[in-house]
């Protein structure tokens, strides 16, 4: 059973696609915001044997409500293990036991390379970012990342103000070169629609829009000349149960 459209927002369709990634995933590295938010969604409708690690240390966590930190207690509390941060990024990341990752970013290019490290010159930035943290690592290793973020032009943009974490570098055969491990982002979920790299360049593709949502809304939000996929598919409407149990996990 689906909700209209009109019952929802846009942040809540972007929430929702990203939970219905995990529906077959056995582990997901989470940090907090929204992809807390879908993760935990996923246990409760489509995974509920899907495994939260997040960057803490805390393996199986099982919060009720939505982490205000990765230190949040309630993480360690409910959690099947708790491992140093070392450990974390050495034996689970870094060995690739992890399957899906999700980041986020301030900026994306088109080759889903990711900024978050400052905005304008390095030197004498317009903004500081929170930096790194483990996000090179995580898009090195872990098995696949989806990115989620907003779909804005100050977010899409041809060229990166600086590198913070490599997604597919300069095209195909980057990852290669570099030693990666995993398969870098396989999708970038915004609350417009999702993007998918091209299977020959790398480029990110626009593969998926949400319902109510125009192309050429896409292209103007896009600081690239965007590619769209031939067999351009629409976004499932939420279902009530998802929609339903989203509004419960935001509540409490």
């Amino acid at each position: 059973m689906s909700a209209t459209s009109t019952e929802i927002t846009a942040g809540e369709v972007q929430t929702i696609v990203a939970a219905r990634r995990l529906r077959n995933t056995k582990t997901v590295f989470i940090g907090v915001g929204r992809p807390s938010t879908a993760a935990l969604l996923a246990r409760m409708v489509h995974n509920p044997e899907l495994i939260l690690v997040y960057e803490s240390g805390t393996i199986g966590a099982k919060p009720f409500h939505i982490p205000l930190s990765i230190g949040d207690g309630e993480l360690a509390e409910t959690a099947d293990s708790i491992v140093s941060v070392p450990e974390m990024f050495s034996y689970w990341i870094g060995a690739g036991r992890i399957d899906v990752a999700f980041l986020g970013a301030a900026q994306i290019d088109r080759h889903a390379n990711l900024n978050s490290t400052v905005i304008g010159e390095y030197a004498n930035p317009k903004t500081r970012l929170p930096g790194a943290g483990g996000a090179p690592e995580i898009a090195a290793s872990c098995g696949e990342v989806i990115v989620i973020a907003p779909h804005a032009k100050r977010t899409f943009v041809e060229k990166l103000d600086f590198v913070t974490t490599v997604g597919h570098g300069d095209g195909p055969g980057a990852r290669e070169r570099l030693g990666f491990r995993g398969r870098g982002p396989t999708a970038v979920i915004t609350d417009l629609g999702v993007l998918e790299p091209d299977a020959d360049s790398c480029e990110l593709m626009l593969t998926q829009i949400h319902p109510g949502v125009e192309v050429d809304k896409v292209r103007e939000e896009t600081g690239w000349e965007l590619a769209v996929a031939e067999n351009l598919k629409t976004t499932e409407p939420p279902t009530s149960e998802e929609l339903s149990a989203l509004r419960e996990l935001l509540d409490r």
